[in-house]
């Protein structure tokens, strides 16, 4: 594996969670959003990643550039659980009844995630950090 495969896959890593967590940032912003487009209160999504799976560390380091997959959003899918039923009589959104369907969006649910998302974010910075910095000190030792 050459650096520029180090770098792409990472690359790749880095463009996944930045899906991930607008997908979480749009959640977080709809958490109360009762009437959509569509119809009918927000759905909480969720995005789902898909990569090639490899044995163990050789088949990485023995696998040509076109054989590695970077890491892919396959999906943005909504969550089918159910709405959060509110009775609010005086709420614009309110049946006959006086209750309000909320969106699915557990908030704390969403903060794990924007945690996990930066911290897999960073992690994949990190990286690109760790290979830059070891085809310097590469360069390095050719100049001399």
């Amino acid at each position: 594996m050459d650096i520029l495969t180090a770098f792409k896959i990472s690359g790749s890593g880095l463009k996944a969670e930045r899906a991930r967590l607008n997908v979480t940032a749009m959640n977080l912003a709809n958490a109360n959003t009762t009437r959509t487009m569509e119809g009918g209160p927000y759905r909480a999504k969720s995005v789902v990643f898909g990569a090639k799976r490899l044995d163990n560390f050789e088949d990485v380091l023995s696998s040509s550039d076109d054989k590695l997959r970077k890491v892919e959003v396959l999906a943005v899918v909504e969550d089918n659980k159910e709405f959060k039923s509110v009775y609010d009589p005086s709420h614009p959104d309110a049946d006959e009844n006086g209750v309000v369907l909320f969106p699915n969006v557990d908030v704390s649910e969403q903060m794990v995630d924007m945690i996990s998302s930066r911290r897999a974010y960073e992690a994949n910075v990190t990286a690109i950090e760790a290979v830059k910095s070891m085809a310097m000190k590469a360069l390095d030792i050719g100049r001399r």
